[in-house]
C-alpha cells in the first residue's frame, strides 16, 4: 500500500478511529490492532511475502529469549549468528543472488571462459532491507546486553512490522521504538496536529517536488545522447531533488503518521542539501541508515581509532557496503566509493566534525564562505547521484563524458527549460521554506513560531491545492519502495 494512494487515504483514518475510539482502553488490543493493520498494509502489495516478515520476527524474538537465558559465550554467539544468517540470508537470496551469479559469470569471461549464469526469477519483497536491519539491531543489542529482551511477542511483532516505517524507514532501533509499545499511549492533540503537518509536507515533497522533477530527470537520463552537457547537468539536478523529495517525503509521512498513534520516530533527514561538506551531508542524509552502519559495522571494525590505513579501509568499507545496500548494481558500489573518496580528506585532516551546527545559525543569510561550501558540496553530491540514477556503469560514464564535453558551455535545451519553468519555481519556493525551517524537525513545524492564522491556513491551502493539482492518475511508487 502506498502513502500516496486512495487505499491509504481510507486505511489511515479507519485504523486511527479503531485505535483511539475502540481499542483505546486496552494497550494489548492497540498493539494487536497495529500488528493486524501492519500486515494488511504490507500484504496489500503481495500477501505471500508476509511469511518472510513473520518468520524473521519469530526468529529474532526467540533468539532474544535464548540470549537472555544463555550464559555460555559460544552458545550466545551461535544464537546471534543464527539471527544474522537468517536475516542476511533472506536479503542475499532475494536481493543479491542474481547480481553475484552474473558477476561470477562475467569474471570468467575475462579469462575467455563462457559460463551461463542461472538467474532466479524472483520479486524483491518491499521493505526487506529496512526491516532486516531493524530486527538485526535488536538481536545485536540483546547480545551486547545493551537491551533487555522482550517476552511480549505482540509488542515485538508490532515493533518489527510497524506500518508507518515498515517499507522505507526510518530504520528504528529497538532501544527507541520497542519500549514505546509497552507504555499506554494517550492521545495528544498537539502531537497529532504536528504529525498532520509533517504528513502534508511529506506529500508535497513526493507529489509536487519529486514526481514532477522525475518527469524531466527521466526524460534527460533516458535520452541523454540527444542533449548537451549543460542539459545533462540540469537532468542530474532534477534527479537530486527527485530522490530527496521522494525519500525524505516518505520519512516525513512515516514520522507524521506515527505521531498520530502516539509514537516518536527518529528524524531521518535534516535538510542535507544545506550541508557545508560531505561529512555533514552524511550526518543529515538517511540518518537512520548512516548511524546503523556506524554503530554496527564501522565502530566494531575499529572506526577511526587505528592508524591511517585502518581509517582508510574502514571508510571505504562503510561507504561501499552502504552503496551495496541500496541495490545489486555496480553503479551503487561506485556511488558509495565516490562518497568515500569525498569523505577521506576531511577525516584524515580531522575536519569531518567541523560543521556540526546549523548553517548560518541565528542569521537568515549564510556567509559567502558558507554559501560556496554548500554549493561545492551540492555539486559533488549531484555528480555522485549520476551513478545512483544510471542504469549501468556504461550509462553513467557516457552521461558524464557528454557533460565534460564542449557542449557543457552551450545553452541548455530550451524546450526542457520552458516546460520545467513552473517546476523550477515551485522547487525554489520549496528550498526557501526548507531554508527558513532548517533548524526544525520538518518544513511545516511551527513550534515557537507565531503566524497569523489567515497566513497559516492560506499556506496550507496552497500546499493542498498543489498536491491535488499534481496528483497523477497512476500511483507513482516511492523510489525506495523495493529496497
Amino acid at each position: 500500500m502506498l502513502f500516496n494512494s486512495i487505499e491509504f487515504a481510507i486505511f489511515l483514518p479507519l485504523i486511527f478511529i479503531l485505535y483511539w475510539f475502540v481499542a483505546n482502553k486496552n494497550l494489548k488490543f492497540q498493539n494487536i490492532l497495529l500488528v493486524v493493520a501492519s500486515y494488511v498494509f504490507y500484504g496489500w502489495w503481495d500477501w505471500r511475502f508476509l511469511s518472510l516478515i513473520i518468520f524473521s520476527s519469530a526468529v529474532d524474538y526467540f533468539v532474544g529469549l535464548g540470549l537472555k537465558k544463555e550464559e555460555n559465550e559460544s552458545k550466545r554467539k551461535l544464537l546471534l549468528w543464527t539471527s544474522i544468517f537468517v536475516n542476511l540470508g533472506f536479503l542475499g537470496v532475494f536481493k543479491y543472488f542474481n547480481f553475484f551469479a552474473e558477476s561470477f559469470a562475467d569474471a570468467f569471461m575475462l579469462f575467455g571462459q563462457k559460463i551461463e549464469a542461472n538467474r532466479l526469477n524472483i520479486i524483491l519483497p518491499v521493505g526487506i532491507s529496512f526491516y532486516t536491519f531493524q530486527t538485526l539491531s535488536y538481536s545485536i543489542d540483546v547480545y551486547k546486553r545493551k537491551l533487555e529482551p522482550t517476552k511480549d511477542i505482540i509488542s515485538f511483532f508490532a515493533f518489527v512490522s510497524f506500518f508507518p516505517q515498515l517499507v522505507a524507514g526510518p530504520i528504528e532501533r529497538a532501544t527507541n521504538l520497542l519500549p514505546q509499545f509497552y507504555k499506554k499511549r494517550n492521545f495528544s492533540y498537539d502531537k497529532a496536529v504536528d504529525g498532520m503537518r509533517q504528513i502534508l509536507w511529506g506529500l508535497f515533497k513526493k507529489i509536487v517536488i519529486a514526481d514532477n522533477c522525475a518527469i524531466y530527470a527521466n526524460d534527460i537520463f533516458n535520452n541523454y545522447t540527444d542533449y548537451s552537457g549543460s542539459t545533462l547537468v540540469i537532468g542530474a539536478i532534477f534527479f537530486a531533488f527527485q530522490i530527496y523529495g521522494d525519500f525524505s517525503g516518505y520519512s516525513d509521512i512515516a514520522i507524521g503518521t506515527s505521531r498520530l498513534f502516539g509514537f516518536n520516530l527518529k528524524q531521518n533527514f535534516a535538510f542535507p542539501y544545506f550541508s557545508r561538506d560531505i561529512a555533514e551531508f552524511w550526518r543529515r542524509w538517511h540518518i537512520s541508515l548512516s548511524t546503523w552502519f556506524r554503530d554496527y559495522l564501522y565502530i566494531p571494525m575499529g572506526g577511526s581509532r587505528g592508524g591511517t590505513w585502518m581509517k582508510i579501509r574502514n571508510t571505504f568499507i562503510i561507504f561501499i557496503v552502504s552503496g551495496f545496500w541500496h541495490g545489486a548494481n555496480w553503479t551503487f558500489i561506485i556511488w558509495g566509493a565516490l562518497n568515500a573518496i569525498y569523505f577521506l580528506p576531511l577525516m584524515l585532516m580531522k575536519k569531518n566534525r567541523k560543521n556540526i551546527n546549523t548553517v548560518a545559525e541565528g542569521k537568515f543569510f549564510p556567509s559567502i564562505k558558507e554559501f560556496f561550501n554548500m554549493a561545492i558540496t551540492f555539486a559533488l553530491t549531484v555528480f555522485a547521484w549520476i551513478f545512483f540514477r544510471a542504469e549501468n556503469l556504461s550509462h553513467a560514464m557516457d552521461y558524464i563524458s557528454i557533460i565534460f564535453s564542449k557542449s557543457l558551455f552551450s545553452f541548455p535545451n530550451l524546450n526542457i527549460i520552458k516546460r520545467s519553468l513552473f517546476v523550477i519555481l515551485i522547487t525554489l519556493i520549496f528550498l526557501f521554506v526548507e531554508w527558513t525551517q532548517r533548524n526544525k524537525k520538518h518544513g511545516l513545524e511551527i513550534k515557537n513560531i507565531k503566524f497569523p492564522r489567515i497566513f497559516k491556513w492560506s499556506f496550507y491551502s496552497f500546499i493542498i491545492f498543489l498536491i491535488f493539482m499534481f496528483t497523477q492518475t497512476n500511483e507513482t511508487p516511492f523510489i525506495y519502495f523495493q529496497f
